[in-house]
């Protein structure tokens, strides 16, 4: 067994082993080893960022059983997270930074709680989104069945946008105060249960209007996803955790355009059930999946790092000042999270929009049949899988070279382009003869852009406030569904404008709604046209949210 070597400077619970390179953490011990207790993770983090000088410049002398030079390395490091009177191991195959966060996003290591949470979050998200979208693609079904008139469609359109809007502002604190993982599982359920009972009552308008009502409200998870990345996942990783966690989410909603026909179709059509019923059955499948997926998000058992703490009392311990009021207060009065709000209104707004009008408008422009619109208005959001994970991958890697002002240059450029390729649908649309084959890759173009743009979005949203996350990552993800409600009402309610005509002119709001991004500024980072401020002073707090040992809005 190799010789443990205490520090009298760590915390009595801590254990040391000399087997480790600098820095590698990652290196898996003799399987000879005993497991040995930990510390609480504050404690452990709060050492190592004491001792972190230490390990990288002055290796111990060599060991008996070994020539080569080793150097102290936590134990802790070395074994994976189990919950044990507030104490964590941690898993060899995933890197950790001080504060025990991700500094590398690997799906494929399933080791606790990084991945797990990471898989739990997006899957989710993923149902949420399913049960957000099941009812545009059987809409055909639906106006019979409910005597739907296209008002009444867009007005459940705008309800459910609205329902968004609302319980993302509400999310916000609730994740700062009772944790991301808690306050998603219970809206999961309770959106399920109001989805059910949505489903089984409606017969007219107004109940439609109710359950597209009650499957926005389940979009609310989006920040709960977000938070709960933010806290797993390092600065250098949690551009591209953010994006993947609601890129692979948000294909819920094209998942929901291609499977909610044919389960609808499987019912009424082979089962013979009446329609009247059969489009309630067909929705057991998005209740189905937001009751699994919120009951294993509450027995997963951890927040963060540090146990299941609110964001409130991680930032502060028990200082009075972190209240829910200085929770909102912080957000609040960060003119950032307004402008995030703003730009993101415009890509994901714009997203929100077109998973909306999409369907019909295949339908109606092209003449498709019902599944044959549902399946190419997937297209829009299928990309998410891909689109909104590279948003992340570009913000991180720009952050690498440029800092925050590459995350700030790389929104706009995107966004700018995404607009610009919705202004092009638009006008494909309306042609005398339009092209079904071109008119879809213009619509995987614009959605592979302004998806992006969501991700490279969420890529500076963490570092805007720490104390305050829940509020401002609620705010800009509020400001998704208050940008599509607006739109929606200006040009896609009533007969002012055409379909095509109100795509085009949604384009060109976003390109407008982008240019704000100019006014973000970091003082430690800069913003597009300006450097750091010379007069920030390391130990400035930035009123309590950062300290001086706080590397947490740094980009290394």
């Amino acid at each position: 067994m190799e010789p443990t070597l205490p520090m009298p400077a760590a915390p009595s619970s801590i254990h040391f082993h000399a087997n480790c390179t600098p820095t590698n953490y990652s290196t898996s011990p003799p399987n000879s080893w005993p497991p040995f207790p930990l510390a609480p993770a504050r404690e452990i983090s709060s050492y190592l960022n004491h001792s972190r000088h230490l390990s990288k410049s002055k290796p111990l002398p060599s060991l008996a059983s070994s020539s080569q030079p080793r150097t102290l390395c936590f134990v802790a490091m070395e074994k994976k997270f189990v919950e044990e009177a507030g104490c964590c191991y941690y898993g060899g195959d995933v890197d950790v930074d001080g504060e025990g966060r991700a500094t590398a996003l690997r799906p494929a290591a399933l080791s606790r709680p990084h991945t797990q949470a990471f898989h739990l979050a997006w899957l989710s998200l993923f149902a949420c989104f399913f049960a957000a979208f099941a009812a545009p693609p059987i809409l055909p079904a639906l106006r019979p069945a409910l005597v739907l008139s296209p008002s009444d469609s867009s007005a459940a359109a705008v309800a459910s946008l609205a329902a968004t809007l609302v319980g993302r502002l509400a999310m916000g604190p609730a994740c700062d105060i009772l944790g991301p993982r808690r306050a998603s599982g219970a809206a999961s359920l309770a959106c399920a249960l109001a989805l059910a009972l949505a489903a089984v009552f409606a017969s007219s308008p107004r109940g439609f209007l109710a359950l597209r009502f009650a499957a926005g409200l389940s979009l609310a998870n989006f920040v709960a996803n977000q938070h709960w990345m933010s806290r797993i996942f390092a600065p250098s990783a949690v551009g591209l955790a953010n994006a993947v966690a609601a890129g692979w989410a948000n294909v819920g909603s094209a998942a929901a355009q291609v499977v909610m026909p044919v389960a609808y179709d499987a019912v009424a059509l082979r089962l013979g059930v009446p329609v009247t019923v059969a489009w309630r059955v067909t929705y057991l499948l998005p209740c189905a999946l937001l009751v699994t997926t919120g009951l294993a998000v509450l027995a997963f058992p951890y927040d963060d790092l540090e146990g299941n703490r609110s964001a409130a009392a991680a930032a502060g311990g028990g200082n009075r000042s972190n209240t829910l009021w200085a929770v909102v207060r912080g957000g609040v009065g960060d003119y950032r999270a307004w402008v995030l709000g703003l730009t993101y209104g415009y890509c994901y707004g714009v997203e929100l929009i077109m998973e909306n009008v999409a369907a019909e408008f295949f339908g109606r422009r092209f003449r498709l049949p019902m599944e044959a619109a549902g399946a190419a208005a997937a297209c829009f959001g299928a990309m998410n899988a891909a689109a909104r994970p590279a948003g992340g991958v570009a913000s991180d890697e720009v952050a690498r070279r440029f800092g925050m002002r590459g995350r700030l240059w790389a929104l706009w450029a995107v966004q700018t382009a995404g607009a610009a390729l919705c202004v092009l649908v638009g006008r494909m649309g309306a042609a005398e003869s339009p092209s079904l084959a071109a008119t879809m890759a213009a619509m995987v173009a614009c959605a592979a852009f302004v998806q992006a743009a969501s991700g490279l979005t969420f890529g500076i949203v963490p570092f805007v406030s720490k104390r305050s996350l829940g509020v401002v990552s609620g705010m800009t993800a509020s400001g998704g569904a208050l940008g599509a409600i607006v739109t929606n009402r200006l040009f896609f309610s009533g007969s002012r404008y055409t379909v095509e005509e109100a795509i085009s002119c949604t384009g060109i709001t976003s390109l407008i709604c982008t240019l704000p991004v100019a006014l973000i500024y970091f003082p430690r980072q800069g913003g597009m046209f300006c450097g750091p401020s010379a007069t920030v002073d390391d130990d400035d707090n930035d009123d309590g949210d950062v300290g001086a040992n706080d590397d947490y809005m740094l980009l290394k």
